[in-house]
């Protein structure tokens, strides 16, 4: 969604890094720029002027006259007040002390209420929460048989009493009141020990009074913890109007961003939070109910000014993959005994993270003109394809590669539907990945056949008489002088692992640091 807004600012900013230093011109110059590019992103008037007025005035003051590198500041100015807009700290949901929490979800119709509410749901359950969905969406047709589908592959109950609107649009006979429903489903859950409540309520084609009073009717009722408000990302400055109407009408606690995959220009996220004064609390960038998560304001602004977003991938990462089966992954990689079988598996859980595009966006630099374009040209289905043609194969030829001759390459073509040519081209780029690997992890001392990896006698008898005592030495000093690298001259942000990486701090079972080899300091 911010592919053309990102592409602008990087472009602008690129341009801006290669002056050693800025006159009062080219920070204007920089602003102007800025300004058409979220103009053109669709992003409210009122927050395009505040954001220039902020950039130019901290431009032009001493941060950046008195600064080493004044381009570098200028760029770390426009990520710092990006983060304020989308609204600076990461805000989490506000649990009740006594359960069970509600959160009552609002907005127009086809905004994606429902579906979130089974991707909320889905989230809550895997943070060791017993979710439970309520339908009050009665009016729109087949709304509560959609929530409970969705409720059932996200392995979330759905507690719906009145079967809502037919398909025809008429409501079926009996008691259809959706403020009964959301107070029935608290008690229910209650009474059933579910510890957060999830009320899915009606939209409308547009802001209304009956919109307005149903939704006041269920929180006053309902007297949820937490309102949010969810908005589609897609439709502009439209957005901007619906979220005041219902901040007046209703009042929320949060927004939700929703189809963030979309190709719109995507202003409505830069806009929604500063206009409300809400936080962003989530974000959903696909149909699939694991794509959603939470709304890291920093993670944002950084994915958009093109620095990458390595955190999230680094979450996503440890969700996915599994800990044992990596660890000997790179046990073999550092021996240069990866199999296709360990590749294949190495595949599966890199597929489970999404679309491969999307991981190689949050990495940074990837907004370039070329980068972008080497990404466009991805294309999941030849990971489907290599797949074929792994599993065309036999568990020895997946074990050793180097049995498989030309017949065999003849046989696994026909088998997986492909070519010989494919074949051929797999099995040569896996032995070519396979060796740069193993001389990799030999270049950073965890064994293989690196040049580094070979050992090298200093010249100086005392010395290596010296280098061997240490390396053979118990003592962690001794080992550390042994030419172990001195991480304590780091900036203090790079002192500190990210959320996620705590264990970090151990070092990996039979891992021993005393054979360790840095190769000779120049």
């Amino acid at each position: 969604m911010f592919d053309s807004l990102s592409e602008r600012l990087g472009s602008t900013l690129r341009d801006l890094r290669g002056k050693g230093r800025l006159s009062d011109a080219d920070i204007d110059a920089t602003a102007r720029e800025i300004r058409i590019a979220l103009l053109e992103a669709d992003v409210a008037l009122p927050v395009v002027r505040g954001f220039i007025t902020r950039i130019k005035d901290r431009a032009k003051g001493t941060e950046v006259s008195q600064a080493l590198n004044p381009a570098q500041q200028v760029v770390k100015i426009v990520n710092e007040e990006l983060v304020a807009i989308l609204g600076g700290e990461t805000r989490r949901l506000h649990l009740s002390k006594e359960p069970p929490t509600v959160i009552m979800l609002a907005g127009l119709q086809g905004a994606g209420k429902t579906t979130l509410a089974g991707k909320l749901a889905r989230w809550l359950r895997g943070q060791g929460h017993t979710p439970l969905l309520v339908a009050c969406d009665l009016q729109r047709p087949n709304a509560v048989n959609q929530l409970q589908i969705v409720g059932e592959r996200a392995g979330v109950p759905t507690y719906a009493p009145h079967p809502g609107a037919t398909g025809s649009g008429e409501l079926p006979e009996g008691p259809g009141d959706p403020v009964g429903v959301a107070r029935d489903g608290i008690a229910h859950a209650r009474d059933k020990q579910y510890d957060v409540v999830v009320v899915d309520t009606a939209g409308r084609l547009g802001v209304d009074e009956e919109l307005m009073r149903q939704a006041s009717d269920i929180r006053d009722a309902v007297q949820p913890d937490e309102v949010l408000f969810v908005v589609d990302a897609m439709i502009g400055q439209d957005a901007v109007a619906t979220a005041e109407a219902f901040r007046d009408g209703v009042g929320f606690t949060g927004v939700v961003l929703t189809k963030l995959d979309g190709d719109a220009r995507g202003g409505a996220a830069l806009s929604v939070r500063e206009v409300t004064g809400q936080p962003i609390l989530f974000a959903s960038n696909g149909e699939k109910l694991e794509d959603f998560d939470v709304f890291h304001p920093d993670r944002m602004s950084s994915r958009i000014l093109g620095m990458g977003d390595l955190l999230t991938l680094i979450e996503q990462a440890e969700q996915v993959f599994d800990a044992e089966q990596s660890a000997a992954a790179a046990a073999k990689i550092s021996s240069g005994e990866l199999s296709l079988e360990d590749f294949l598996q190495q595949m599966l859980q890199l597929r489970k993270m999404g679309p491969i595009g999307n991981i190689l966006n949050m990495l940074p630099g990837m907004n370039s003109g070329q980068a972008k374009a080497a990404l466009e040209q991805v294309d999941d289905r030849q990971i489907d394809r290599l797949q074929a043609i792994i599993r065309g194969m036999t568990p020895a030829e997946r074990e050793d590669p180097k049995i498989i001759n030309a017949s065999r390459r003849q046989r696994i073509a026909t088998g997986s539907g492909v070519s010989v040519s494919d074949v051929n081209d797999l099995v040569n780029r896996f032995f070519e990945a396979r060796k740069m690997m193993k001389q990799m992890a030999g270049q950073f001392g965890f064994g293989g056949g690196g040049r580094s990896a070979t050992k090298k006698v200093p010249k100086n008898p005392r010395k290596a008489r010296q280098a061997k005592k240490g390396r053979r030495s118990g003592n962690p000093a001794n080992r550390a002088a042994a030419g172990a690298p001195d991480l304590s001259n780091l900036p203090p942000s790079l002192q500190q692992l990210p959320p996620g990486l705590g264990n970090l701090d151990q070092l990996p079972p039979g891992f021993d640091p005393s054979k360790l080899n840095f190769g000779k300091k120049k």
